[in-house]
This record gives C-alpha cells, sequence and structure tokens, in this order.
C-alpha cells in the first residue's frame, strides 16, 4: 500500500462531522461509499460524479441500510461540505460550476444543484487510486468499519441481494404491484428528483429506445439518446412519474404532443391535429401519421394510461 492511498484512508477515518443531538452526522461517510459504489459499477469513468438520480438514488439507498438515527438523509450537505476535507492543505473534493454560475454555499436544493453543479469530481491523485478495485475494497470497508460497524453486515447482505432504495423506485415508476415498493418514500424532494430521473431514463427503455410514433431510433456513440421521456399529463398537475403516464418521443413530436398538434385515442392510434400548417407531401408530414398505432411496451402495465390520453386529448390536443 501507497503511502499516500495510506494518507488518504487516514484522512477518510477521521472526517469532520456535525455535532447533533442524534450524534455526529454520517452524511460525508455515506456520500464517500456512495461515491466509490458508482465507480465500481462503472457508472463514473470520468471522474465527473454528476447531480443525477443515480448518484442521489445510491446515497439514499446507502443511507437507509447505514444510518438508525434520526438524521435527515439530505444529500446536498455533504456534497458540498464534503469539500472541506483535505490532505497536505489541498481539498480532495471539488466541485464544477456549470458555465457562468457559482457554487460559493451550500445549495439546500437537489434540483437547483443539478442546474448550477456540472459536477463532483476527486482530485486526480485519489481517482487514480479508486480506479484500483482492491483500493476500493479497502476505503470501503473502512469506511464501513469506523463509521458503520453496527450496520456493516446487513448492508453487505443487502448489496448481495440486490434489493433496496432504488429497486423500490424503479419498481413505483414502472408500475408493479405495489407490495414490491411498499418502503416508497414518496413525499422528499430528493425522492421526486430520483423518479423523474428515472422516468426519464425508463421510458424510453421500455420503448427500446425508438420513437413510440414513428419508430425512429436515434443514439450516439457517445451513449446520448434523443428519444425523449414525454409526460402525458404533466408532471406540475400530478407529480406522477410512473411509465404509464410516459411516451417514447422524438424531440420534434414531443414539442407537437406537448403543444396539443397530436394526440392519441384510447386504441392507441395517433390523432393528428386540423390545425398544421404543412407540405402534406413531405416524406415526414405528420399528416401521414394520422391513425396509425403507435408503439406500445412488452409489457401491458407500462402501457400509456387510458385516462391519462383522456386527459390530454380534453386538454391539451387542438382537434
Amino acid at each position: 500500500m501507497s503511502s499516500l492511498f495510506q494518507k488518504y484512508l487516514i484522512a477518510f477515518g477521521r472526517l469532520k462531522r456535525g455535532v447533533t443531538k442524534y450524534g455526529l452526522a454520517p452524511h460525508k461517510p455515506v456520500l464517500l461509499l456512495s461515491l466509490i459504489e458508482l465507480m465500481e459499477k462503472g457508472l463514473v469513468t470520468n471522474n465527473q460524479f454528476e447531480v443525477n438520480a443515480d448518484l442521489v438514488a445510491t446515497f439514499k439507498k446507502n443511507w437507509l441500510l447505514l444510518v438508525p438515527t434520526l438524521h435527515q438523509p439530505d444529500f446536498t450537505q455533504p456534497f458540498y461540505y464534503l469539500q472541506s476535507e483535505k490532505i497536505n492543505g489541498q481539498s480532495f473534493w471539488l466541485l464544477q460550476a456549470n458555465l457562468g454560475m457559482q457554487i460559493n454555499a451550500h445549495v439546500k436544493s437537489v434540483t437547483r444543484l443539478s442546474e448550477i453543479c456540472a459536477f463532483g469530481y476527486f482530485d486526480a491523485p485519489l481517482f487514480l487510486l479508486m480506479s484500483d478495485a482492491q483500493n476500493r475494497t479497502i476505503a470501503t470497508n473502512l469506511l464501513l468499519d469506523v463509521y458503520f460497524a453496527e450496520s456493516k453486515a446487513a448492508f453487505n447482505m443487502a448489496k448481495q441481494q440486490g434489493k433496496g432504495y432504488l429497486h423500490d423506485q424503479e419498481d413505483f415508476v414502472l408500475n408493479e404491484p405495489e407490495a414490491k415498493y411498499k418502503r416508497v418514500i414518496i413525499d422528499t424532494e430528493e425522492d421526486v428528483f430520483v423518479r423523474n430521473g428515472l422516468f426519464k431514463k425508463l421510458v424510453p427503455k421500455i420503448y427500446a429506445n425508438q420513437c413510440s410514433f414513428t419508430g425512429m431510433q436515434l443514439s450516439s456513440t457517445f451513449g446520448h439518446s434523443f428519444v425523449d421521456a414525454c409526460h402525458i399529463v404533466p408532471f406540475s398537475l400530478t407529480h406522477n412519474d410512473k411509465v404509464t403516464n410516459g411516451l417514447a418521443l422524438c424531440p420534434n413530436l414531443h414539442r407537437a404532443f406537448d403543444r396539443g398538434l397530436v394526440s392519441i385515442s384510447n386504441e392507441y392510434s395517433i390523432m393528428v391535429s386540423k390545425h398544421i400548417i404543412e407540405n402534406d407531401k413531405h416524406t415526414y408530414a405528420l399528416g401521414n401519421l394520422a391513425g396509425r398505432k403507435i408503439l406500445l411496451p412488452n409489457k401491458h402495465i407500462h402501457f400509456p394510461e387510458i385516462a391519462a390520453v383522456e386527459w390530454h386529448r380534453e386538454n391539451v390536443f387542438k382537434g
């Protein structure tokens, strides 16, 4: 083991934690464990830890498995304050703001933080060390032994089973039978943020990453998909992030759907507004879609909810 790695391990074992009526705050070690886990799973390979559903859900999952006290699982707190931990006078965790923005204080809203912060990152030597699987195991065990010794065995068993918070949230978004996600918490900003991120990822997935109206499938070698997850009833009205309130649409049809220029019938046929002005001879004219059946997911429980498409026709569609 290198002397530099030993210095980081010492720092990991001496994290500065806030004193509360429930005891020392557990936020920083939970965040560190979550960052290492994302690397272990191959979800972060470029030292850019974005504030997204994967990170926030991993933090919440680990929190529920490890923390027995009444501390609140506020992800934004350690994401900012971990910057105070240093090696040789230099922070080993840093934040990169988006262009034109600054992060000079704790941003308490996870949604706002995701808008301001491009990503957090380890200093280069630490990221290189954490890129080694054996070092990740050593660091993980140290964090568990120092801060969560009583929860370690149950934590490791839960990891082996592959279930927990994220699994429950995915079941919820995928409209699986309720018994499978009894532990889902539905009223915190972080839960809403996670489910919204899962909605954006899972809706295209259940439509095989195709536009449900046209069958278009477009992605890039960089991993970007150009098929959107579109809410049928706006999230602002219902806070409904189940896939049954979603459609996979290419960007132009997403805009047309949101503006009421297209809709779908109860039989899942495409309806096109008479108020569209277009060249109807063009290959991609929307009028050519009228009456065509949309592509549907393989599982019936993922089909668009009839009540949602009825709401869209009655309140948005301009027939």
